[in-house]
């Protein structure tokens, strides 16, 4: 089974645009997803409840992340960006504070659509998997956060674990590809969803591809439930 990352990426946010209004409803289904973005977006450790901190929630969504960063860090700035223009309208649709700012751009094109750091903390769930070039993404993100501010990554890694890889296949073909057809009849972005994860790095790699981008204090930390092995958060710092 081969997967050309760059071929794939490059439609993936017409594929999340076409299932954008059902998205909130298939992910609440799944147990843990929202209780283990609130944990990576608790991981990222930043004090006073972000007060006179900037965030970067990059990859958000239809803003499930985002509500993550809300409910964690209430007093911090945010910015949202996602390239799927159909799941940002879904996620500007909820009530937000005005501390929160939604833009409409490819994580790797930030700059141009005038998302500039530094930031005090950037969370990005469920981005790298979706980029082109991995190793460019998680450099662009080092370059987007302040002197010592952290990175949360929160993503799939299955490639270490024949468990792991298991696990997820049986899960993919047995609930998620099936009810994914059955809500939106189309299952195309649900069969992506499983071939991109058993393509994706292992821990061993994507701990590697943060400390080569420059990042220290590089650890992985667990979630719990059916996606222990399979969800992880990945941890790093911009050297001060």
């Amino acid at each position: 089974m081969t997967f050309d990352r760059a071929r794939e990426a490059a439609v993936v946010p017409a594929a999340f645009d076409q299932d954008a209004t059902s998205y909130d409803r298939l992910v609440g289904a799944n147990p843990g997803y929202l209780d283990h973005l609130r944990l990576s977006a608790r991981r990222l450790a930043l004090p006073d409840d972000g007060a006179g901190l900037r965030l970067l929630d990059v990859g958000c969504g239809t803003g499930l992340s985002t509500q993550a960063l809300v409910e964690t860090y209430p007093k911090a700035e945010i910015v949202a960006a996602d390239a799927s223009a159909e799941m940002l309208a879904q996620a500007r649709a909820k009530s937000w504070p005005s501390t929160v700012r939604f833009v409409h751009s490819r994580a790797e094109e930030l700059a141009a659509h005038g998302v500039e750091g530094p930031f005090d903390g950037i969370l990005a769930a469920y981005l790298l998997r979706n980029l082109p070039d991995v190793t460019a993404g998680v450099k662009d993100l080092h370059g987007l956060l302040a002197p010592g501010a952290p990175l949360a990554v929160h993503e799939y890694s299955v490639a270490d674990s024949a468990r792991a890889r298991a696990t997820w296949t049986a899960v993919c073909w047995a609930i998620i590809i099936p009810l994914g057809w059955r809500v939106t009849g189309d299952a195309s972005l649900y069969r992506y969803l499983w071939r991109s994860v058993l393509h994706f790095d292992g821990i061993a790699r994507l701990t590697g591809r943060l400390r080569d981008a420059g990042l220290d204090d590089v650890r992985v930390e667990p979630v719990d439930g059916w996606q222990k092995g399979i969800v992880h958060t990945i941890l790093g710092r911009r050297p001060v």
